[in-house]
Protein backbone atom coordinates (compact mmCIF):
# COMPACT_ATOMS: atom_id res chain seq x y z
CA UNK A 1 0.00 0.00 0.00
CA UNK A 2 1.26 3.45 -0.94
CA UNK A 3 0.17 6.92 -0.04
CA UNK A 4 -1.29 9.03 -2.82
CA UNK A 5 1.12 11.10 -4.93
CA UNK A 6 0.42 14.81 -5.42
CA UNK A 7 2.26 17.85 -6.77
CA UNK A 8 2.55 21.53 -5.90
CA UNK A 9 3.74 24.12 -8.39
CA UNK A 10 6.63 26.36 -7.34
CA UNK A 11 8.98 28.56 -9.35
CA UNK A 12 12.48 27.79 -10.55
CA UNK A 13 14.82 29.87 -8.33
CA UNK A 14 17.14 30.78 -11.22
CA UNK A 15 14.15 31.71 -13.41
CA UNK A 16 11.04 32.71 -11.41
CA UNK A 17 8.91 32.66 -14.57
CA UNK A 18 9.61 28.94 -15.02
CA UNK A 19 7.38 26.61 -12.99
CA UNK A 20 8.65 23.47 -11.29
CA UNK A 21 6.89 20.73 -9.39
CA UNK A 22 7.35 19.60 -5.81
CA UNK A 23 5.98 16.12 -5.19
CA UNK A 24 4.56 14.84 -1.93
CA UNK A 25 3.01 11.61 -0.67
CA UNK A 26 -0.15 11.85 1.40
CA UNK A 27 -1.44 9.28 3.88
CA UNK A 28 -4.60 9.24 5.99
CA UNK A 29 -7.68 11.43 5.95
CA UNK A 30 -6.91 14.57 3.89
CA UNK A 31 -9.28 16.55 6.16
CA UNK A 32 -7.71 15.44 9.43
CA UNK A 33 -6.50 18.60 11.24
CA UNK A 34 -3.78 16.60 13.00
CA UNK A 35 -0.95 16.81 10.46
CA UNK A 36 2.53 15.31 10.48
CA UNK A 37 5.14 16.39 7.93
CA UNK A 38 8.00 13.93 7.36
CA UNK A 39 11.14 15.14 5.57
CA UNK A 40 13.96 12.89 4.40
CA UNK A 41 17.75 13.01 4.35
CA UNK A 42 20.15 14.47 1.78
CA UNK A 43 19.94 11.84 -0.96
CA UNK A 44 16.61 10.30 0.00
CA UNK A 45 12.93 11.07 -0.63
CA UNK A 46 9.48 10.86 0.92
CA UNK A 47 9.14 7.15 0.22
CA UNK A 48 11.50 6.49 3.12
CA UNK A 49 8.54 7.13 5.43
CA UNK A 50 6.09 4.68 3.84
CA UNK A 51 6.12 2.25 6.77
CA UNK A 52 6.01 4.94 9.44
CA UNK A 53 3.28 6.89 7.61
CA UNK A 54 1.15 3.79 7.31
CA UNK A 55 1.47 3.26 11.07
CA UNK A 56 0.40 6.85 11.76
CA UNK A 57 -2.29 7.28 9.10
CA UNK A 58 -5.21 6.13 11.26
CA UNK A 59 -4.66 9.06 13.63
CA UNK A 60 -2.95 11.68 11.47
CA UNK A 61 -2.78 13.15 8.01
CA UNK A 62 0.81 12.40 7.04
CA UNK A 63 2.59 14.39 4.32
CA UNK A 64 5.96 13.24 2.98
CA UNK A 65 7.42 15.68 0.43
CA UNK A 66 10.24 14.91 -2.00
CA UNK A 67 12.54 17.89 -1.64
CA UNK A 68 13.81 19.54 -4.84
CA UNK A 69 15.89 17.19 -6.96
CA UNK A 70 14.70 14.05 -5.17
CA UNK A 71 12.10 11.38 -5.90
CA UNK A 72 9.31 12.67 -8.11
CA UNK A 73 10.17 16.36 -7.66
CA UNK A 74 11.79 18.32 -10.48
CA UNK A 75 15.53 18.81 -10.60
CA UNK A 76 16.86 22.36 -10.28
CA UNK A 77 18.46 24.01 -13.31
CA UNK A 78 21.16 25.82 -11.33
CA UNK A 79 22.81 23.23 -9.10
CA UNK A 80 24.13 25.74 -6.58
CA UNK A 81 20.48 26.32 -5.59
CA UNK A 82 20.48 23.00 -3.71
CA UNK A 83 20.94 24.70 -0.33
CA UNK A 84 19.13 25.30 2.94
CA UNK A 85 17.71 28.71 2.00
CA UNK A 86 16.01 27.03 -0.97
CA UNK A 87 14.78 24.11 1.16
CA UNK A 88 13.42 26.53 3.75
CA UNK A 89 11.65 28.61 1.09
CA UNK A 90 10.15 25.46 -0.44
CA UNK A 91 9.04 24.24 2.99
CA UNK A 92 7.29 27.51 3.75
CA UNK A 93 5.64 27.49 0.32
CA UNK A 94 4.55 23.89 0.94
CA UNK A 95 2.99 24.71 4.32
CA UNK A 96 1.33 27.85 2.96
CA UNK A 97 -0.12 26.19 -0.14
CA UNK A 98 -1.40 23.32 2.01
CA UNK A 99 -2.84 25.91 4.45
CA UNK A 100 -1.08 24.31 7.38
CA UNK A 101 -0.68 26.72 10.25
CA UNK A 102 0.94 24.23 12.63
CA UNK A 103 2.28 20.69 12.21
CA UNK A 104 4.20 17.94 13.93
CA UNK A 105 7.57 17.55 12.22
CA UNK A 106 9.54 14.32 11.71
CA UNK A 107 12.91 14.86 10.05
CA UNK A 108 15.72 12.49 9.18
CA UNK A 109 19.19 14.06 8.93
CA UNK A 110 18.77 16.94 6.43
CA UNK A 111 15.03 16.87 7.08
CA UNK A 112 15.72 17.29 10.77
CA UNK A 113 17.96 20.30 10.12
CA UNK A 114 15.22 21.90 8.03
CA UNK A 115 12.78 21.27 10.87
CA UNK A 116 15.15 22.76 13.42
CA UNK A 117 15.60 25.89 11.33
CA UNK A 118 11.87 26.25 10.84
CA UNK A 119 11.13 25.73 14.55
CA UNK A 120 13.76 28.33 15.47
CA UNK A 121 12.63 30.94 12.95
CA UNK A 122 8.86 30.42 13.04
CA UNK A 123 8.07 28.58 16.29
CA UNK A 124 4.32 28.82 15.74
CA UNK A 125 4.57 26.47 12.75
CA UNK A 126 5.87 23.39 14.61
CA UNK A 127 4.11 22.08 17.72
CA UNK A 128 6.57 19.23 18.35
CA UNK A 129 9.38 17.54 16.50
CA UNK A 130 11.10 14.19 16.01
CA UNK A 131 14.77 14.44 15.02
CA UNK A 132 16.05 11.24 13.48
CA UNK A 133 19.81 11.07 14.03
CA UNK A 134 20.69 14.73 13.74
CA UNK A 135 21.15 17.49 16.27
CA UNK A 136 23.03 20.52 17.55
CA UNK A 137 26.42 19.35 16.21
CA UNK A 138 26.73 17.53 12.89
CA UNK A 139 29.91 15.46 13.02
CA UNK A 140 32.55 15.94 10.33
CA UNK A 141 33.24 12.19 10.34
CA UNK A 142 29.77 11.40 9.05
CA UNK A 143 29.80 14.30 6.59
CA UNK A 144 32.97 12.95 4.98
CA UNK A 145 31.43 9.51 4.58
CA UNK A 146 28.25 10.87 3.01
CA UNK A 147 30.11 13.13 0.59
CA UNK A 148 32.13 10.13 -0.58
CA UNK A 149 29.07 8.46 -2.05
CA UNK A 150 26.43 11.12 -2.80
CA UNK A 151 26.44 11.78 -6.54
CA UNK A 152 28.77 8.88 -7.31
CA UNK A 153 27.37 6.29 -9.69
CA UNK A 154 23.95 7.10 -11.07
CA UNK A 155 22.91 4.56 -13.72
CA UNK A 156 23.03 0.81 -13.12
CA UNK A 157 22.70 -1.94 -15.72
CA UNK A 158 20.18 -3.99 -13.76
CA UNK A 159 18.53 -4.47 -10.37
CA UNK A 160 21.35 -6.65 -9.03
CA UNK A 161 23.96 -4.02 -9.85
CA UNK A 162 21.82 -1.31 -8.26
CA UNK A 163 21.31 -3.33 -5.08
CA UNK A 164 25.04 -4.08 -4.87
CA UNK A 165 25.65 -0.34 -4.87
CA UNK A 166 22.93 0.37 -2.30
CA UNK A 167 23.71 -2.25 0.33
CA UNK A 168 27.06 -0.96 1.60
CA UNK A 169 25.62 2.54 1.92
CA UNK A 170 22.50 1.79 3.91
CA UNK A 171 23.46 -1.36 5.81
CA UNK A 172 24.24 0.86 8.86
CA UNK A 173 20.61 1.97 8.97
CA UNK A 174 19.60 -1.27 10.63
CA UNK A 175 17.89 -3.06 7.73
CA UNK A 176 16.68 -6.32 9.24
CA UNK A 177 14.90 -8.34 6.53
CA UNK A 178 14.62 -8.94 2.81
CA UNK A 179 11.24 -7.20 2.82
CA UNK A 180 12.89 -4.08 4.25
CA UNK A 181 15.65 -4.26 1.64
CA UNK A 182 13.03 -4.33 -1.11
CA UNK A 183 11.29 -1.30 0.39
CA UNK A 184 14.56 0.60 0.44
CA UNK A 185 15.32 -0.46 -3.12
CA UNK A 186 11.91 0.81 -4.31
CA UNK A 187 12.54 4.16 -2.61
CA UNK A 188 16.11 4.48 -3.86
CA UNK A 189 15.86 3.87 -7.60
CA UNK A 190 13.87 4.78 -10.69
CA UNK A 191 13.38 2.01 -13.25
CA UNK A 192 14.29 3.21 -16.75
CA UNK A 193 12.50 2.04 -19.93
CA UNK A 194 15.59 0.13 -21.13
CA UNK A 195 15.77 -1.98 -17.97
CA UNK A 196 18.48 0.03 -16.25
CA UNK A 197 18.06 1.76 -12.89
CA UNK A 198 18.87 5.32 -11.86
CA UNK A 199 19.26 6.74 -8.38
CA UNK A 200 16.11 8.65 -7.45
CA UNK A 201 17.88 12.00 -7.08
CA UNK A 202 19.83 14.57 -9.05
CA UNK A 203 23.52 13.57 -8.68
CA UNK A 204 24.37 17.26 -8.31
CA UNK A 205 22.44 17.77 -5.05
CA UNK A 206 25.70 17.80 -3.10
CA UNK A 207 27.47 20.26 -5.43
CA UNK A 208 27.14 23.37 -3.20
CA UNK A 209 28.53 21.59 -0.14
CA UNK A 210 31.35 19.94 -2.09
CA UNK A 211 32.32 23.30 -3.57
CA UNK A 212 32.32 24.91 -0.12
CA UNK A 213 34.43 22.17 1.47
CA UNK A 214 36.89 22.14 -1.43
CA UNK A 215 37.82 25.71 -0.52
CA UNK A 216 38.58 24.74 3.07
CA UNK A 217 41.51 22.70 4.38
CA UNK A 218 39.23 20.07 5.83
CA UNK A 219 35.61 19.21 6.54
CA UNK A 220 34.68 20.42 10.03
CA UNK A 221 31.81 19.77 12.41
CA UNK A 222 28.74 21.90 11.71
CA UNK A 223 27.65 23.73 14.84
CA UNK A 224 23.88 24.26 14.93
CA UNK A 225 23.77 25.05 18.65
CA UNK A 226 22.30 28.51 18.16
CA UNK A 227 19.48 27.00 16.09
CA UNK A 228 18.90 24.23 18.61
CA UNK A 229 18.86 26.63 21.56
CA UNK A 230 16.15 28.71 19.89
CA UNK A 231 13.72 25.77 19.62
CA UNK A 232 10.88 25.91 22.13
CA UNK A 233 8.76 22.88 21.21
CA UNK A 234 8.98 19.37 22.69
CA UNK A 235 11.47 17.14 20.84
CA UNK A 236 12.04 13.41 20.54
CA UNK A 237 15.62 12.63 19.51
CA UNK A 238 16.27 9.30 17.82
CA UNK A 239 19.85 8.10 17.50
CA UNK A 240 21.51 5.03 16.05
CA UNK A 241 24.00 3.76 18.63
CA UNK A 242 26.68 3.63 15.91
CA UNK A 243 25.87 7.01 14.37
CA UNK A 244 28.77 9.02 12.94
CA UNK A 245 26.59 12.14 12.51
CA UNK A 246 25.05 12.56 15.97
CA UNK A 247 27.32 11.59 18.86
CA UNK A 248 25.98 10.20 22.12
CA UNK A 249 27.43 13.15 24.05
CA UNK A 250 25.77 15.69 21.74
CA UNK A 251 22.43 13.94 22.05
CA UNK A 252 22.68 13.86 25.86
CA UNK A 253 23.61 17.55 25.98
CA UNK A 254 20.57 18.38 23.86
CA UNK A 255 18.35 16.89 26.55
CA UNK A 256 19.59 19.36 29.16
CA UNK A 257 16.97 22.03 28.59
CA UNK A 258 13.73 23.07 30.25
CA UNK A 259 11.53 22.09 27.29
CA UNK A 260 10.55 18.39 27.28
CA UNK A 261 13.20 16.50 25.31
CA UNK A 262 13.52 12.72 25.14
CA UNK A 263 16.34 10.60 23.72
CA UNK A 264 15.86 7.08 22.32
CA UNK A 265 18.86 5.14 21.00
CA UNK A 266 18.65 2.08 18.77
CA UNK A 267 21.31 -0.58 19.25
CA UNK A 268 23.02 -1.82 16.11
CA UNK A 269 21.92 1.09 13.92
CA UNK A 270 24.07 3.86 12.51
CA UNK A 271 23.13 6.96 10.56
CA UNK A 272 20.24 7.04 10.17
CA UNK A 273 17.75 4.54 11.64
CA UNK A 274 15.52 3.41 8.76
CA UNK A 275 12.23 3.56 10.75
CA UNK A 276 11.04 0.35 9.09
CA UNK A 277 10.27 -1.97 11.99
CA UNK A 278 8.23 -1.77 15.15
CA UNK A 279 11.24 -1.37 17.46
CA UNK A 280 11.98 1.98 15.78
CA UNK A 281 8.42 3.04 15.00
CA UNK A 282 6.83 2.28 18.38
CA UNK A 283 8.82 4.95 20.32
CA UNK A 284 7.56 7.57 17.85
CA UNK A 285 3.94 6.43 18.11
CA UNK A 286 4.09 6.33 21.90
CA UNK A 287 5.70 9.78 22.15
CA UNK A 288 3.13 11.34 19.80
CA UNK A 289 0.40 10.32 22.24
CA UNK A 290 1.81 12.96 24.59
CA UNK A 291 0.21 16.32 23.91
CA UNK A 292 2.59 19.30 23.89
Amino acid sequence: MLGSLHYLTLSEPSNPAQPRHLAYWQWGDPYNPRVIVCVHGLSRNGRDFDTLAQALASEYRVLCPDMAGRGKSDWLTRKTDYNYPLYMADTMAFLDQMRLEQVTWIGTSMGGIIGMMLAAQQPQRISRMVLNDVGAIVSAKGLKRILNYVGSGNIFANADEAMAYLKPIITPWGIASEEQWQKMFAASFTALPDGRYALAYDPDISQPFKEATSKADTIADIDLSMVWNAIACPVLILRGSNSDILTHDTALAMCQRAVPTKLVEFEGAGHAPALLDDTQIRPIVDWLDIRP
